[in-house]
């Protein structure tokens, strides 16, 4: 049975992208087809190919799935800003039902296990009122949060968690990736977190040197996904 969730973070920069991966390449660890899509991404780099993006490259390299880059990053924007502003100055309009439909195509490959990536938090603006939020509600999709462990994460990741649940959606995980590992009382800090997060964590991803998917990987858990 194929199984498709939506990955968010507390914030930007809280290591989505590479608990992304790490979930990916454990699912090919075990024996899974795997398949992702980043549906828009700034901060691109211009090469002979086009617009391309390091976390959707990323993506791209643990999908086992054959997809073009195009297909798990239709939207690409240059500038290392938010979305719905690199759109507005690109003079496109970003809205859910722009990113719908390539998303709908990638979860059509019903890969064993699929991952569609957002960008920043879970409130993200793209054009008009819609949020990239919204595109994680049309796609119906049970949620992955990806917790940056630092000072005040808690009271983001239990407000993040909130607003999926009030948006109708399941919270089916959680990762802890430890941003700051000089946290103060970070076991407390952990042990808070998983007595308030209606989900199972699914692994703690500490500060790895030189990281890669594989190694990343080597902490998460896919069997404890609640769905």
């Amino acid at each position: 049975m194929s199984q498709a969730y939506f990955i968010t973070g507390t914030d930007t920069d809280v290591g989505k992208t590479t608990v992304a991966a790490g979930l990916l390449h454990a699912a090919r660890q075990a024996g899974m087809s795997t398949a992702a899509g980043k549906p828009v991404a700034s901060g691109c780099e211009v090469t002979p190919k086009g617009l391309r993006n390091a976390d959707a490259l990323a993506l791209l390299a643990e999908c086992s799935v054959p997809l073009e880059y195009a297909q798990v990053n239709p939207v690409a924007f240059e500038p290392a800003i938010a979305p719905h502003l690199a759109a507005r100055e690109a003079g496109v309009a970003l809205t859910v039902q722009s990113l719908l439909g390539p998303m709908r195509e990638v979860l059509a490959l019903e890969a064993d296990f699929t991952l569609i990536e957002g960008a920043g938090g879970w409130r993200v603006p793209l054009a008009d009122q819609d949020n990239l939020s919204d595109l994680a509600m049309a796609l119906g999709l049970p949620v992955i949060l990806v917790v940056g462990v630092r000072l005040g994460c808690i009271s983001h990741a239990l407000l993040t968690a909130e607003a999926i649940a009030r948006d109708g959606l399941q919270l089916a995980g959680w990762v802890a990736n430890i941003i700051d590992p000089k946290t103060s009382r970070l076991e407390e800090n952990l042990a808070t977190l998983a007595e308030r997060l209606p989900a199972p964590c699914l692994g703690r991803v500490p500060r790895i040197k030189g990281i890669t998917a594989e190694a990343v990987a080597a902490h998460l858990h896919l069997d404890l996904l609640d769905y």
